[in-house]
């Protein structure tokens, strides 16, 4: 009978997967879940925003009201483009990693945080052209209103980009196994895209 040779390396990583495993069992992953609560959470805040606007709407006889310069359609509408698009590229950061090239990864975030920056700075360009005030009327304090808050957002997901960014400098920070802060930034800009979408479609086109 021949006796088997106890290796003491196997044993040792056999116990550290077997503690990973039961800690991760004790203490499982909620971030995602948070994740989603508060983007459930800021949504019902632009949902409540818009049926106010649509409540203005519906009741004043005249929407805008009379006098209100007509929006310039040319400058939101790249603007839209730009964002849409960026959803995509960011959707690439994600597919990158996950593959394990963090060059990929770090170019496509660089991308998507450069076109939030271009479409904030098409927001800031519109503002300064805009033939209304806050205080004009109604319409118009909706307008910026909503627009501010969007565009608020929007600051604050090209941040959250860049801090992605720059937390990849390290390597093996983010791999195919460990990628949540990619994906976390990936959601919130995929949330922004599409309010911004609805309120395109409430304010320019309606």
């Amino acid at each position: 009978m021949q006796s088997q040779i106890i290796d003491p390396a196997k044993i040792e990583q056999n116990h550290h997967h077997a503690t990973a495993d039961s800690h991760h069992e004790e203490h499982p992953d909620h971030r995602l879940f948070g994740l989603v609560m508060f983007l459930i959470a800021e949504g019902m805040i632009f949902m409540g925003m818009f049926g106010a606007y649509l409540a203005f709407r519906a009741t004043l006889p005249v929407w805008p009201p009379a006098g209100t310069p007509e929006l310039e359609l040319l400058l939101p509408s790249v603007n839209t483009v730009i964002l849409i698009a960026s959803s995509f590229v960011m959707h690439n950061a994600d597919t990158a990693i996950k593959k394990n090239d963090g060059k990929g990864m770090r170019t496509w975030l660089a991308i998507t945080a450069a076109m939030g920056a271009i479409f904030l700075v098409g927001q800031v360009y519109e503002y300064t052209h805009l033939e209304f005030g806050l205080t004009t009327n109604l319409f118009a304090s909706t307008f910026y209103v909503l627009t501010g808050f969007h565009g608020l957002h929007v600051t604050v997901g090209v941040l959250a980009i860049l801090a992605v960014l720059w937390r990849s400098r390290t390597p093996g920070h983010y791999s195919n196994e460990k990628h949540f802060g990619i994906e976390a930034a990936e959601l919130y800009w995929h949330f922004v895209d599409v309010i911004w979408i609805i309120l395109f479609g409430l304010l320019y086109l309606l």
